[in-house]
């Protein structure tokens, strides 16, 4: 896969996941499914997720927590492979 077809793939993905007050904890488990059927999966850290954290550290652990990752974190969102 192309590099400029890779961007346009993971641009048009939609956030699957969304991590909210009860943290990557909640979500941990559904990523690692979703990355079993899946090349990408975007996750959407949302306020109430961050508190004193920013979105690359949650994106960080939870790529670690999973064995994944990291293609890009944007805003806060996050994209993750295997």
């Amino acid at each position: 896969m192309s590099d400029a077809s890779r961007k346009q793939r993971i641009h048009e993905l939609d956030a699957t996941l969304r991590v909210g007050k009860s943290g990557i904890d909640a979500v941990a488990d559904e990523l690692n499914t979703q990355l079993q059927d899946r090349d990408f999966v975007k996750v959407k850290f949302l306020r109430s997720s961050r508190g004193g954290t920013t979105t690359d550290e949650l994106a960080d652990e939870l790529a670690e927590r999973v064995n994944a990752d990291i293609v890009r974190v944007r805003g806060h969102t996050a994209v993750f492979e295997r």
